[in-house]
């Protein structure tokens, strides 16, 4: 089983919960395993430029 870590964001609106890799890509870090090829680097600039 895979678990995946959240995090616990805090604002004056409120708490926000996010999965570790949606937080990361709000600060436009993105984490890559293995080979990029067309359709992945695809994927990524899609969620780059969202």
């Amino acid at each position: 089983m895979n678990l995946v870590p959240t995090v616990i964001e805090q604002s004056s609106q409120g708490e926000r919960a996010y999965d570790i890799y949606s937080r990361l890509l709000k600060d436009r870090i993105i984490m890559v395993s293995g080979e990029v090829n067309d359709d992945m680097a695809n994927a990524i600039i899609a969620q780059l430029l969202f």
